[in-house]
């Protein structure tokens, strides 16, 4: 039986962008399971049912198969069973749905800089919120 940690599963079933970001959502205590709050060294195992806050939403994931590698979305769709309620889905649908236009820079500016981006990102929001 292979063993994962659980900040690799989340990124390679793409619930995070990258596993620096998985790890930092589960050291602030983001992530749970029905009894306690999940560290980023945790070993998965199928069965667990993880809630994930991310970016305000409460997402509640089923584990079905255990990957330690990245892998396309379809078939990491096959990992896990999304036990999300129907409440907090369309919370997420009518959050981000026709919210945006597309973003535009003056002309000559050239791509931002690291420290544009961390600011950038930052107001956006996709950094973690505390609870």
């Amino acid at each position: 039986m292979e063993r994962v940690r659980l900040d690799k599963w989340l990124w390679s079933v793409r619930i995070f962008k990258t596993r620096n970001i998985a790890a930092e959502v589960c050291r602030s205590g983001h992530v749970k399971n029905s009894t306690k709050t999940l560290k980023p060294s945790y070993i998965v195992s199928v069965g667990d049912v993880l809630r994930v806050k991310k970016n305000g939403f409460l997402m509640e994931y089923k584990i079905l198969k255990i990957i330690s590698k990245r892998v396309s979305a379809t078939l990491a769709q096959e990992c896990y069973d999304n036990l999300t309620s129907q409440e907090e889905l369309n919370k997420f649908k009518d959050w981000f749905i026709g919210k945006a236009r597309p973003e535009r820079r003056e002309k000559g500016a050239g791509r931002p800089t690291k420290r544009e981006r961390r600011v950038i990102d930052e107001f956006k929001g996709y950094l973690m919120e505390e609870e």
